[in-house]
């Protein structure tokens, strides 16, 4: 029986109209690849190379030029990589892990509160830190109702957009455990953005690896930390 599918993305091509240019400049070329229920799908390169351009044309942020996106799931959802800047900081937690849920679901207020008590369990925060606000909690407390945020509703495909980057190297650790605990209890897949490759060698399944927006080359963790084909894969492993 055939692995079940969260996500295919077949020769998807995506650009961008600088505003000094009169010319459109193509980011991704003919990208294809797919995710499956319960993997952890890192992709990682450069700089520049196209990821995070991947990752919003996936969510539907931007309109691609061409290809074709299927989500098999419904509701995908982000984690972004500095949670200060994407949880508003005039709100507590509580609020901002109840609102997706009075925006997108008919639930009663008893029942918001348990579906938000339910998954500040599951990210592993203390229930004090409902009636906080953002500046009030360390980093990884922040991280961690960023992730709660993008639980709430349920999704059963996550983008991972460099999760751990502004976290010091304890913290970091803790939070890929507990995307790891939530990848096996959840069945959750991911697509994992990043430019650590020792991270993305401890959490994934399979990698994709994109240089100028195109992917050169993809494999289990295996075939590509120890049997890369691609220079362009031997140089990012040496330079690690």
């Amino acid at each position: 029986m055939a692995e079940e599918l969260v996500l295919s993305v077949q020769h998807l091509t995506c650009g961008y109209r600088a505003a000094a240019r009169r010319q459109r400049q193509e980011v991704l070329h003919d990208v294809s690849f797919t995710v499956h229920s319960g993997e952890i799908l890192g992709l990682v390169g450069e700089s520049g190379t196209g990821k995070s351009t991947l990752a919003k044309a996936i969510l539907g942020m931007v309109k691609p030029d061409g290809g074709q996106i299927v989500h098999y799931t419904k509701r995908p959802q982000m984690i972004f990589q500095d949670p200060y800047s994407s949880l508003n900081p005039a709100y507590t937690v509580e609020w901002t892990l109840e609102e997706p849920l009075r925006i997108f679901g008919k639930y009663d207020a008893a029942e918001r509160r348990r579906r938000v008590r339910e998954i500040l369990t599951r990210v592993e925060l203390p229930e004090e830190c409902l009636a906080a606000k953002p500046a009030e909690l360390s980093g990884g407390q922040r991280q961690r109702v960023s992730i709660a945020a993008a639980l709430i509703q349920r999704p059963r495909f996550l983008i991972a957009d460099e999760p751990v980057s502004a976290l010091d190297v304890t913290i970091q650790a803790q939070i890929l455990e507990l995307l790891k605990k939530l990848n096996r209890e959840l069945g959750l897949s991911y697509l994992f953005i990043s430019h650590d490759l020792n991270v993305v060698y401890q959490l994934c399944h399979r990698v994709l690896v994109m240089k100028s927006g195109q992917i050169v080359e993809q494999g289990t963790v295996e075939d590509i930390f120890d049997r890369p084909q691609h220079p362009y894969t031997k140089r990012l492993l040496a330079a690690d």
